[in-house]
């Protein structure tokens, strides 16, 4: 279940509601609904298989990374917890006293400049506590561009923040040790940031953006302290060396076997109107790779949440009328089969566009939306946009198959036009975790029937993405040539920027990118940068929509699904508050009865 991420908007695409959609009612409102007054104490018992992709908040990409963040880091807005999809994805002040608009003057007229004001008591929790800083959010802005590590969303803030390119583009030219990379933050600056005294930020674009107020509310956008300048972003020696500034301080970390979470003492209630701090801590326990195992724990109360393993297929049709089961609706790829472009095997066939046309043909999609439980739970796909987001057209399809089970002869004669008579042999890693080796061996068996050989590899969800899909090095080795990453998207509504941008965008590929293929086509750039300035969402809707018709007729990729949530806690978690961002119930609401 750890998905390579998503971002967020501030509007609700029409049509798309994210609700409680089965098992068990309503969705709740404030924290402590539908389970009485919460209360303070006990440790929140997490369980699962893989350790986070990156830990440090300006690299970190995927679902579990995310929601650990959100124990321990803040952002200048952010998203409030509510099991009311509306309320749950329209930002609102976190570090900021306000939410910038032009009414109060926190947005010029031209919608070019933001001001934020820090709130006042927001501390680190270093010795002594520290209040965090205007110049705190510069540090972090700037830690994006790292070039050891630098941020797999980069691109929203190179496409929005003024100078924010051209910092980026010479970060990546710089040293890359702790001390290199200290000293070029602190020689460069980025042109539309500006740190007006401790407490005032000013923050200036390139160009309007409608939706850079989600864009600031991820947790790339998170402060750094100066403490950080000693590590190399997301080096071990980062991860034992964590700043909280949330209700929560990582006080253990070992790699690929547990995180532990105790109450920050620096925090304050009265600083913080989106997270709280009932439990006293928080115990998350790697390496367990089967999600029937994980399921048995939660029902029998010796764990409370999945870190990142799916509820069992196999466990659905019984858990239908359990109070602490239920299926969430969204819209996301998940997953999606990718093509690596830049891969030198098979005589770079890969880099053909009739060879990935062909491919598109073999995989039986219906198959795969059986494995996660059948159409209650997911949405079979055809277009590279999902529905309920901006730019999705259903007469977008050009590989569909009858009943979407694929079409292997199809498959075999575009190969053989293509001049590959005897099919392939590609490299196909996947992760272990979930049902992710089912979906892998279901695709493996459709190329087979079209005379296309694999090699499965094996790999954790952490290697999967950081060893693999998104390390240059390995992907132009030719370390993989096929895989099948999910992908959520960053917000709702007005998001064509949280789907198209990272995915296609092939102008700032780099180490971390999450364009994994390498996909890089100039009208598809071109018709990004006119959606990102449209004058409307519905203007920036249709320009989406043409994106997602050439994207498609290049076959970068093999959409597979939209899946659906199914979450199980253990009876005696309250306060579960569904964060349709995370997919998960959000750690700083629960209480423990």
């Amino acid at each position: 279940m750890q998905i390579r991420r998503r971002l967020i908007p501030v509007t609700a695409a029409a049509g798309l509601a994210i609700v409680l959609v089965a098992c068990g009612g309503g969705g709740q409102g404030a924290p402590g609904a539908g389970g009485g007054t919460p209360r303070k104490g006990g440790t929140l018992k997490v369980i699962g298989s893989a350790d986070v992709d990156h830990l440090d908040p300006s690299s970190t990409y995927t679902t579990a990374g995310y929601n650990l963040a959100r124990t321990w880091t803040r952002q200048l807005i952010s998203y409030p917890a509510d099991n009311d999809f509306t309320r749950a994805t329209t930002p609102v002040a976190d570090v900021a006293v306000d939410l910038p608009t032009r009414e109060n003057g926190g947005v010029s007229r031209d919608g070019l400049t933001y001001t934020f004001t820090i709130r006042e008591g927001v501390m680190w929790n270093t010795n002594p506590p520290r209040q965090v800083t205007a110049a705190d959010f510069v540090r972090g802005f700037k830690r994006l561009a790292n070039p050891v590590q630098p941020s797999g969303g980069i691109s929203y803030y190179t496409s929005t923040i003024a100078g924010m390119q051209e910092y980026f583009t010479k970060a990546q030219r710089g040293g890359r040790t702790a001390a290199e990379i200290s000293r070029f933050m602190a020689e460069n600056e980025i042109s539309g940031l500006k740190a007006d005294g401790d407490r005032k930020l000013t923050i200036r674009l390139r160009v309007p953006a409608s939706d850079f107020l989600n864009i600031l509310a991820l947790s790339f956008a998170s402060p750094a302290p100066v403490e950080y300048d000693a590590y190399v972003p997301d080096s071990s020696e980062f991860r034992t060396n964590t700043v909280s500034l949330g209700p929560y301080q990582i006080v253990r970390y070992q790699a690929g076997k547990s995180v532990s979470l105790t109450r920050n003492p620096a925090w304050r209630q009265d600083t913080d109107p989106i997270r709280h701090q009932y439990v006293d801590g928080i115990d998350i326990t790697l390496g367990q790779d089967s999600p029937d195992a994980v399921q048995l724990q939660l029902e029998a109360g010796s764990a409370d949440l999945a870190w990142d393993q799916p509820v069992p297929t196999s466990a659905l049709p019984r858990l239908q009328g359990n109070p602490d089961f239920k299926v969430w609706e969204s819209s996301n790829l998940n997953p999606f089969l990718v093509f690596n472009l830049q891969s030198p095997n098979n005589g770079r066939a890969l880099n053909d566009v009739r060879v990935r046309r062909a491919l598109s043909y073999a995989v039986n999609k219906a198959a795969i939306v059986r494995i996660f439980g059948g159409p209650k739970i997911s949405t079979v796909l055809n277009g590279a946009i999902p529905p309920g987001s901006s730019g999705f057209d259903a007469a977008v399809k050009p590989y569909a198959t009858p009943g979407d089970e694929g079409d292997p002869a199809r498959c075999r004669n575009e190969l053989a036009a293509a001049g590959h008579p005897a099919g392939l042999t590609l490299q196909f890693p996947y992760r272990t975790n979930g049902n992710h080796p089912k979906v892998a061996q279901s695709i493996a068996g459709d190329l087979t029937a079209c005379g296309v050989r694999t090699t499965l590899i094996a790999t954790t969800a952490d290697d999967f993405y950081g060893r693999y899909l998104s390390s240059v090095a390995k992907s132009r080795e030719g370390k993989w040539d096929i895989a099948g990453p999910g992908w959520i998207p960053d917000w709702f509504g007005n998001n064509g920027r949280a789907i198209v941008q990272p995915l296609f965008d092939g102008r700032n590929y780099t180490e971390g990118s999450t364009n994994y293929g390498a996909y890089n086509n100039p009208e598809v750039n071109a018709l990004i940068d006119r959606a990102l300035t449209a004058s409307s969402p519905q203007a920036a809707a249709e320009t989406w929509k043409q994106a997602n018709q050439k994207i498609m007729a290049d076959a970068p990729i093999v959409p597979l699904m939209s899946q659906n949530t199914p979450l199980f806690k253990s009876s005696r978690v309250r306060g579960a508050v569904y964060n349709p961002l995370a997919q998960y119930y959000d750690f700083t609401q629960i209480w423990l009865g």
